[in-house]
C-alpha cells in the first residue's frame, strides 16, 4: 500500500445537516460496459452500446480496443457519465499490432485484453500505473501460454508485458488458480468463442471470490450467442466451457452501476433519510444488488417501485445503524462502503471472506484499517477481513491511495463526522466521474 508522492488537494467531505431526501441517477455499470466493449469488438457484425459509463476505466478500454483496430464511434451527451441519449457504435475488424495499451489501474483492462491481444496479428505491449505492476496477472498469463499464446513478462506474472499475437489461438482445456481474482476466469471466457477450440477453464485453487462477476460474464456471453456450460446450470463444479462460435452484434443498454449506488444508499442509512435510485433492475447479475439485503440488515428498509420508466429502488434509513456479521466473498467491492457505515454503527461488525481485497486498487483492508483508525476508530484486520468496533470519530485527512472506493468510503464517514477531508477525491473518476457534484447535489449543497 503506497500513497501518491504528489499530494493532491484535499476535498472537505460535506457534513449532513439533516436527513437526506434525494433522487440520484447513477451512471452505467463499469463491469457491464467493459465486458460489452470486449464482446462487441470480437463480434462478427457491428453492435450498439447504449448508456455506457464514460469513466477512466471504460475510456481506457475503448482506447485500447481502438489501438487494436476496432472502430468505436461515440455520441457524447453533455454529461460525462453517460446520459440517456448516449450510445457507442462498435465496428469489429481484424485485430492487429504493433500496439501499446495503457491499462491505467483497471483490472478489467489489464486482465480482459491480453486474451484479445493473443487473437491480434502482431505484438501488443501492456503497461499502466505503478500500482498496476503490483496486481497479479499470472492466472491469465500462465493460462494463455497453455492455450498457445506467446507472452513476454520477464517471469514477473505482472505488468509490463507483451503479447505476441498470432492472429488466432488454439484454446482448449486449462487449469488456473483464480482465488485471487475472478477476473482471471472472466478474461478467458470473454475471448473463448474466438479460440479455435473454445476453452475449458478449470479453477483449481481456493474459494473463488466475486462469483456474481463470473455470472455476469456468462450471462453476457449468452446474450451475444455464445454457448457456455457452467457449474450453476448443472455443469461440473468450478469448470466453465465455451464453444467456438461467431458472436452476434447486439443493441445493449447498460444497467446503472449498483455498486456505485452504494454511497448514496449509505447516505440514507447514515442520516435517517431517503434516497431513490431510478432504473434499478428487477433481475441483475451485479454484486451491488446485495446492498438491498445488507443495508436492510444494518437498519434501513427498501422497496422496488414500478415507475412509468421502469423500476426504482427507494431506500430509507431508520436513524439507527446496526453492526453486521457478514460474508462478503461474493461482493468484495462493497467492503469499503460497508466498513464506513459500520464505523458509525451502534454495535460491532465483522466483515469476512475478503482477503483478496489486499490485491485490489490498493490493499483495501490495510487502507481501511489505517484511515478509520486515524479518525479515532477501532478497526483490526483479520485473516480474511475486518473487525470494526464503533468509537466516536473526529475529523482528519482520509487518504485514498488512488482507490475510488476509498474516496467514497471517506465521504460516507464525513456525512456524520465534521472535518473529514478526502485526499484525491478525483480518483473517483475511475468509475464515477461526477461524484463530488453528485454528492453535494444529493445534500442540496
Amino acid at each position: 500500500m503506497t500513497e501518491s508522492s504528489v499530494q493532491p488537494a484535499l476535498w472537505p467531505a460535506p457534513l449532513a445537516t439533516g436527513a437526506v431526501a434525494a433522487t440520484v441517477t447513477v451512471p452505467g455499470s463499469k463491469s457491464v460496459t467493459n465486458r460489452a466493449l470486449v464482446l462487441a469488438a470480437l463480434a462478427a457484425e457491428p453492435g450498439w452500446l447504449r448508456r455506457p459509463l464514460r469513466s477512466r476505466d471504460t475510456l481506457l478500454m475503448a482506447s485500447a480496443l481502438r489501438t487494436l483496430g476496432v472502430g468505436i464511434e461515440e455520441t457524447v451527451s453533455s454529461s460525462t457519465t453517460g446520459g440517456a441519449g448516449e450510445a457507442w457504435r462498435i465496428f469489429p475488424t481484424g485485430l492487429h499490432g504493433p500496439a501499446t495499451v495503457d491499462v491505467g489501474n483497471a483490472g478489467t483492462v489489464m486482465r480482459f485484453l491480453p486474451p484479445v491481444a493473443a487473437l491480434a496479428d502482431g505484438p501488443v505491449h501492456f503497461d499502466g500505473d505503478p500500482r498496476s505492476h503490483e496486481r497479479p496477472l499470472n492466472g491469465v498469463i500462465d493460462a494463455l501460454r497453455v492455450l498457445g499464446a506467446r507472452i513476454d513478462d520477464d517471469g514477473r506474472g505482472a505488468l509490463p508485458l507483451t503479447v505476441h499475437g498470432g492472429g488466432a489461438l488454439d484454446g482448449g482445456p486449462v487449469e488456473i488458480d483464480a482465488s485471487s481474482s475472478s477476473q482471471f476466469v472472466s478474461a478467458l471466457l470473454l475471448s473463448a468463442p474466438r479460440f479455435n477450440q473454445g476453452v475449458e477453464v478449470r479453477h483449481v485453487g481456493g474459494r473463488l471470490p466475486s462469483m456474481p462477476h463470473i455470472r455476469m460474464t456468462v450471462d453476457m456471453l449468452r446474450t451475444v450467442g455464445a454457448q457456455v456450460d457452467e457449474p450453476e446450470t448443472g455443469g461440473e463444479p468450478n469448470v466453465w466451457r465455451v464453444s467456438p462460435s461467431a458472436l452476434l452484434g447486439r443493441d445493449l443498454t447498460v444497467e446503472p452501476d449498483l455498486s456505485n449506488a452504494q454511497p448514496f444508499l449509505a447516505a440514507a442509512l447514515v442520516t435517517g433519510g431517503r434516497v431513490t435510485i431510478p432504473d434499478w433492475p428487477e433481475r441483475t447479475t451485479q454484486p451491488g444488488d446485495a446492498l438491498r439485503r445488507i443495508f436492510t440488515e444494518m437498519g434501513g428498509s427498501c422497496e422496488l417501485r414500478t415507475t412509468p420508466d421502469g423500476t426504482a429502488l427507494v431506500f430509507t434509513g431508520s436513524g439507527r445503524i446496526h453492526g453486521i456479521d457478514v460474508d462478503l466473498s461474493e461482493v468484495g467491492e462493497l467492503t469499503p462502503g460497508i466498513a464506513a457505515v459500520a464505523a458509525l454503527a451502534d454495535s460491532p461488525s465483522t466483515l469476512r471472506g475478503v482477503a483478496h481485497l489486499r490485491l485490489h486498487e490498493t490493499d483495501r483492508l490495510a487502507a481501511l484499517t489505517k484511515e478509520i483508525n486515524e479518525l479515532g476508530g477501532d478497526v483490526t484486520e483479520t485473516e480474511d477481513g475486518l473487525h470494526i468496533r464503533p468509537r466516536p470519530l473526529h475529523g482528519g485527512v482520509f487518504h485514498t491511495y488512488d482507490d475510488h472506493r476509498m474516496a467514497t468510503a471517506g465521504s460516507i464517514i464525513g456525512l456524520a463526522v465534521d472535518g473529514v477531508q478526502i485526499e484525491n477525491v478525483a480518483t473517483t473518476a475511475k468509475t464515477l466521474p461526477d461524484f463530488p457534484q453528485m454528492w453535494t447535489g444529493m445534500l442540496g449543497a
